[in-house]
């Protein structure tokens, strides 16, 4: 029996044994029912795909669909980054777009999501009416139907991202890894063009991505690490498969920590400009030091860069981020965008090496460390055992004292001596998470393991 299509965190995301022709057709009939709903039934929109074996014939399927709803589609040339798409959307005045995506999950899956007419993730409200709208294709008579075109979506990006940042990467070499994902000949070719040299690793187009899933983590970017603590780059620079996240490794530390990342860029972005920070809950308290330091505030959400991009809108934030290494900056579209911060990375390199400038932060700020542990929970039992763990909060963990507990997503501990622990759902597996932040790593297993201690006897 086929599990239901729903949009969870980030699009619907399954299998190959469900993610099928017949039941994507009948999502691209529920985004263009909803779009004729909200006045925008014959506005063109995109279509984009990443690189896996599956992804363009089922972007042609979702083509076909909409433009059988009269709509005209925008196809890319080839396999690009979500990014590309949501800028695409902003650029042409498109009334919102579909991208065929599994991100960094492994090669036997892919998904779909829709991208709204602001170029930002779409919020429940949204996918809630995509989801009850789903039914077989409607198509109109033959002679209402719209095209079908393929466009280039690449160089508007690059023009645009180079008229926003300031970044003469002359003098810096960079290693990328593109993880054969959707950021090959995207984000290097941005980075030559801002006059950087480029070093390519697993650069070809490779649909099983090597036989691993395309996630940007230390332990998939051995080779990269290798390329910079033991070779000519100065930076390294990887994308997950659909280049809208990137990893960071530089020559003393290796893979740079996102959040360590999240708080070197805002510190240069503040160099130029000014405003907030917005950040989701699991995501570093060094951000807060970093904007306290500089006069600015820090907006703290829920989990998932659409509450991200939402609070950036609200506050005209001047970045936004999460620990996952998704990251996007005033001027932009409020998605994430890992080619675009790729540039920014480079540009703040060629300013100062990120090593200095994160010495310089904790030298000023205090050391952080930062773990996470995922404890099984059944998807039907996350709401109870969420609601479960309000009545059993302790005064005090790992000897200090609970001061606040914040409440934006789960329950996020502020214990005296300034660390802190979170446990909330996950939004994409039968799984709970526990975060830990604290000033040195064996304090923050000591709060793992405190934190596992206190969720495991209620699920």
């Amino acid at each position: 029996m086929e599990t239901p299509i729903t949009f969870g965190t980030d699009g619907w995301r399954t299998t190959l044994s469900e993610f099928t022709d017949a039941r994507v057709r009948m999502v691209g009939q529920a985004v263009a029912t909803y779009l004729d709903d909200e006045g925008r039934g014959t506005d063109p929109v995109a279509v984009g795909y990443d690189a896996r074996e599956s992804s363009r014939g089922f972007a042609e399927e979702l083509a076909r669909v909409l433009a059988a709803n009269g709509h005209d589609v925008l196809l890319p040339e080839r396999d690009r980054p979500t990014p590309l798409v949501a800028w695409a959307i902003v650029e042409r005045d498109l009334a919102g777009a579909l991208m065929v995506t599994a991100s960094h999950n492994p090669p036997e899956y892919n998904g779909v999501k829709f991208i709204p007419e602001d170029g930002a993730p779409a919020l429940p409200e949204v996918t809630d009416a995509i989801e009850a709208r789903l039914a077989e294709p409607e198509p109109l008579p033959a002679d209402q139907h719209g095209t079908v075109r393929e466009v280039d979506l690449a160089t508007p990006h690059a023009d645009h991202a180079l008229d926003l940042v300031d970044a003469d990467l002359a003098d810096l070499t960079v290693a990328y890894d593109a993880i054969h994902g959707s950021g090959r000949g995207t984000t290097d070719a941005l980075l030559e063009r801002a006059g950087a040299t480029v070093e390519r690793l697993r650069c070809e187009r490779d649909p099983d991505f090597g036989g691993a899933s395309p996630e940007p983590s230390a332990e998939q970017l051995t080779e990269l690490v290798d390329a910079v603590q033991n070779g000519d780059a100065d930076l390294g620079i990887a994308n997950d498969g659909d280049a809208d996240r990137l990893a960071v490794v530089t020559p003393e530390r290796g893979f740079l920590d996102e959040n360590l990342f999240f708080a070197a860029l805002y510190d240069y972005l503040l160099e130029t400009d000014a405003g907030p920070a917005v950040r989701s809950v699991s995501t570093t308290f060094l951000i807060d030091r970093v904007a306290e330091a500089h006069g600015e505030e820090v907006i703290e959400t829920p989990v998932g860069f659409k509450w991200v991009a939402a609070a950036m809108a609200d506050h005209d934030a001047l970045v936004g981020g999460e620990e996952s290494g998704g990251f996007t900056v005033r001027g932009h579209v409020r998605e994430k965008d890992g080619v675009l911060t790729a540039l920014l990375a480079g540009a703040a390199a060629a300013a100062e090496p990120f090593d200095d400038r994160v010495d310089r932060l904790l030298d000023a700020h205090g050391e952080i460390y930062q773990g996470k542990i995922s404890v099984d929970c059944p998807d039907a039992e996350k709401e109870r055992v969420v609601a479960d763990l309000e009545g059993v909060i302790p005064d005090e963990v790992a000897g200090a004292a609970v001061e606040d507990v914040v409440t934006v997503d789960g329950f996020k501990l502020l214990l005296a001596d300034g660390s802190w622990t979170l446990v909330r759902p996950s939004g994409t597996e039968p799984k709970l998470r526990v975060y830990a932040e604290a000033d040195s790593e064996a304090r923050v297993e000591t709060l793992l393991a405190e934190g596992r201690e206190l969720v495991e006897p209620l699920v």
